[in-house]
């Protein structure tokens, strides 16, 4: 096999519903243009523009990401929705030999997307199409999960329901790592510039500045924060928690 060649994978679906997934509506709606057709794909998935986004700071939070798993990643780890740019190759180069990688999105063309980042055919890893919000897998079925900046993109009730999924897959002392944006420090140069592209663009990301992520955890949720962290004038958050 072509070292160089494309991880050749099928977009497999967790046991559940056989029909086809509908794109929630909330998503075509405000998102089309990001994630949604091809094209968007094709144009937003390049590491400058992403760290342009990110204002200079994406290397520096998948670093954050990598910082919290073992080295070798061991055991069953998921991926809650695809990210644009490097996050999943890097953790398929830090996955351990007996250890798996889940990615799931409910959309096709974000799996497709990360499919073709992917190199050489690797068995430790599944590219599935499912909601976050509605995951059809067992209680307890992961070591860990990460949320890398999607909980600013769901409605309040779609993210509190897909936080309740991470913590209902995560096994008892497994990890729930989260990255998201985060209220700034009031000095900060970039605050109001920030605000106007939430407004523009991202109308439930102001949630972020509002609360703290764990407000949004389900009800009675028992967990311990072993890690909590600003980035860039506290315009970026990590917040690490294991399920109890």
């Amino acid at each position: 096999m072509n070292p160089t060649e494309p991880l050749k994978k099928d977009i497999v679906e967790f046991e559940g519903p056989s029909a086809p997934l509908a794109t929630p509506g909330y998503l075509h709606k405000i998102y089309w243009w990001a994630y949604e057709h091809p094209l968007a794909v094709r144009f937003w998935d390049h590491g400058l523009l992403i760290n342009l986004i990110l204002l200079g700071n994406y290397d520096r939070l998948v670093d954050a990401v990598l910082e919290e798993f073992p080295s070798p990643i061991t055991g069953a780890t998921l991926q809650i929705s695809c990210a644009y740019g490097k996050l999943t190759p890097r953790l398929q180069t830090h996955l351990g030999r007996e250890s798996s990688l889940d990615v799931i999105d409910v959309l096709n063309v974000q799996l497709e997307n990360v499919c073709r980042k992917l190199r050489q055919p690797d068995d430790r890893i599944r590219l599935i199409q499912c909601d976050a919000t509605d995951l059809h897998c067992p209680d307890e079925s992961y070591d860990r999960a990460l949320m890398f900046f999607l909980p600013h993109e769901l409605p309040e009730d779609k993210r509190r329901q897909a936080l309740a999924e991470a913590f209902r897959v995560v096994k008892p002392g497994g990890q729930i790592v989260l990255v998201e944006f985060h209220n700034p420090n009031w000095w900060h140069p970039l605050k109001w510039y920030q605000r106007l592209v939430f407004l523009l663009f991202e109308p439930f990301a102001m949630d972020m500045w509002r609360h703290e992520l764990a407000d949004y955890f389900p009800k009675g949720a028992n967990y311990s924060v072993t890690n909590r962290k600003s980035y860039f004038g506290g315009l970026y958050q990590k917040l690490v928690v294991v399920k109890k």
